[in-house]
């Protein structure tokens, strides 16, 4: 064969291999369109049966994008929009004999199908679970939330009663955190107890739920303040706690804790769940809130308020002037310190120190009226001004015919007795106390600074300042030491207070709160701190009082809330003190 023939007959060849390749390239790329044109038809006319459905249905059953889009309950975000409670559809696991037309309920005996269901699921009763398969109801529930795998090894177990529909639930992130603040949903997906029943119109409504419900709660701040008070109860082995973070400007909340908390995850059995026996059942039995709902007697921390009252009044114009310390007989009552005080004290000393006998004094140069009318503008005759479905409503002293309190009556709840307020309470007047002296209503929404309440006055500006540098005194010097945060010029007030009892007051029981603001150059927080029941151990020095056991929870938190709300710790800045450390032994050579 000629090198012509030869040459001819590859390139001939190599043609065909080309077109070949060409063919097959035409095809796969035919066959790509095709596929995206099917994928994009279909997707088209998903979309198109939703419009459809959404705009012309026969009026029957509503539907709408937002049926489709977005789910039956909205969201609970933080300030930051932190998730806080999100809905989800999740794997149940249901018994339903009602759906067998023909036969037996179950293909194989209860026995087989328990001991199936047992291993599958081990935190089951076998006991429970053979009851529930020997009912005939519509149907029974015998679990919630299940794995998509645990799904599959019941289809796997061949029992057409024993079923796994996917249902709506309602899932909180942050576990406990904030519990008392969010509540949480009960079988019917209806919000229940905390801001889950104050937004259920507006988590549930059509127009609305799309958009999360946002919540003056800072996550970040509300795990420091439940990690402290946890320290604080473990600490002084108390039965309980309670805490509260206000921002002093707005009444905004940006922490509320209550301890012991609940899983708002595990509140109830879906088909135990019982109304009347709430309580009884373990994830919920603390669900009832210390610092909204329990009111107690907050003690000496009623001292700096009763103060204020009088300078702003003019019954004090001298924060020199000394009151005497003996015991106060009112009538067969009598009142004193709980130790030595000396012959007398002057203002700052009688916070500084915690003296009852000198603020009773002052108590009885206010007078009843005064005192009362300055408690009553900070709402301590109101049930707490919050969104909180559960708010207690305060323990008010009786009033004489002419609507005065008694002379007694005004001396004890100048220091914090014989009136039982909630500790959200406190928070408030503390805000008032130091922002210049203006109350507002405290408040778990975000709020937008147009929706700002202008509030009330109830203190002199110039009355507030004072409070400011007096507080900050008793950290100093006084029986907040231990609340002192290096660099965060903290203020604030201890207060031990007896639990009232059948027949008196109970001695071994006290309820120790520190109320405290930060920074007293310019105040922006309230921190309340609170224990119930505190005990005298080792890791306070066999001490139950506020000094040892609520303080040390404030000086332990503001340093580490302080950096994430932008107040970083400056040892060159304090509030100005200088005028009064002359009235403190000691104070001027500081």
């Amino acid at each position: 064969m000629s090198t012509l023939a030869i040459s001819t007959t590859v390139t001939t060849s190599r043609r065909r291999v080309v077109n070949v390749r060409q063919r097959s390239l035409a095809m796969a790329k035919a066959r790509v369109l095709i596929v995206l044109a099917l994928f994009s038809l279909v997707t088209f006319a998903a979309l198109l049966r939703i419009v459809w459905l959404g705009l012309f249905n026969d009026g029957q059953a509503q539907f709408s994008l937002t049926d489709a889009l977005t789910p039956l309950r909205g969201e609970i975000v933080d300030r930051h929009g932190e998730v806080l409670a999100r809905d989800f559809s999740a794997y149940a696991l249901w018994f339903k004999p009602d759906e067998m037309q023909d036969g037996p309920a179950l293909v194989h005996s209860r026995e087989h199908v328990a001991r199936s269901l047992v291993r599958i699921f081990p935190d089951l009763s076998y006991r429970e679970v053979m009851a529930k398969l020997a009912t005939r109801n519509k149907g029974v529930h015998l679990r919630e939330r299940i794995l998509p795998e645990e799904a599959n090894q019941v289809h796997a177990l061949g029992e057409p009663a024993i079923q796994v529909p996917r249902e709506p639930d309602r899932i909180y992130p942050q576990g406990s955190m904030a519990a008392h603040v969010l509540g949480y949903v009960d079988q019917d997906e209806g919000g229940q107890v905390g801001m889950e029943a104050y937004f259920n119109d507006y988590l549930t409504g059509e127009q609305t739920r799309a958009q999360p419900a946002m919540l003056s709660i800072d996550v970040r701040v509300q795990g420091a303040l439940e990690d402290e008070l946890g320290w604080g109860m473990a600490m002084s082995n108390a039965k309980g706690a309670a805490g509260v973070i206000l921002d002093v400007d707005t009444g905004e909340v940006l922490a509320l804790a209550s301890l012991p908390a609940f899983n708002p995850n595990k509140v109830y059995p879906r088909d135990k769940w019982v109304p009347d026996e709430l309580a009884k059942q373990g994830e919920t039995a603390h669900v009832f809130n210390r610092v909204t709902n329990q009111v107690y007697e907050l003690g000496s921390t009623f001292k700096p308020i009763t103060v204020a009252a009088a300078l702003d009044a003019g019954t004090i114009r001298d924060l020199g002037k000394r009151y005497g310390t003996s015991p106060i007989s009112v009538g067969r009552f009598s009142i004193k310190d709980s130790h030595a005080m000396g012959g007398s004290l002057n203002v700052p000393e009688i916070l500084i120190h915690s003296s009852n006998t000198g603020t009773a004094h002052i108590a009885d140069e206010l007078g009843a009226a005064r005192l009362k009318r300055t408690m009553e503008k900070l709402g301590m005759n109101e049930r707490p001004y919050i969104e909180l479905p559960a708010r207690g409503y305060p323990l008010w002293p009786k009033s004489n015919p002419d609507g005065n309190w008694p002379r007694l009556a005004t001396m004890t709840v100048a220091y914090g007795h014989g009136i039982a307020v909630t500790p959200l309470h406190l928070a408030s007047a503390y805000a008032a106390l130091v922002n210049g002296g203006v109350w507002r209503p405290a408040t778990l929404r975000k709020l937008k600074a147009s929706e700002v309440p202008q509030g009330r006055r109830v203190f002199k500006a110039a009355t507030s300042a004072r409070m400011r540098q007096m507080l900050r005194m008793i950290v100093v010097y006084g029986t907040g030491k231990k609340a002192n945060a290096s660099g965060f010029r903290v203020g604030g007030k201890t207060g031990s207070a007896e639990k009232p009892g059948v027949g008196g007051y109970r001695k071994s029981s006290l309820v120790s709160t520190f109320a405290a603001a930060f920074p007293m150059d310019r105040p922006r927080y309230v921190v309340i701190a609170m224990l119930d029941e505190p005990q005298g151990t080792a890791a306070t020095s066999g001490q139950r009082t506020a000094a040892w056991n609520a303080a040390p929870v404030v000086g332990r938190v503001v340093p580490r809330i302080g950096p994430i709300l932008g107040i970083r710790p400056d040892e060159t800045r304090d509030v100005d003190i200088t005028d009064l450390r002359p009235l403190i032994p000691g104070g001027s050579s500081q």
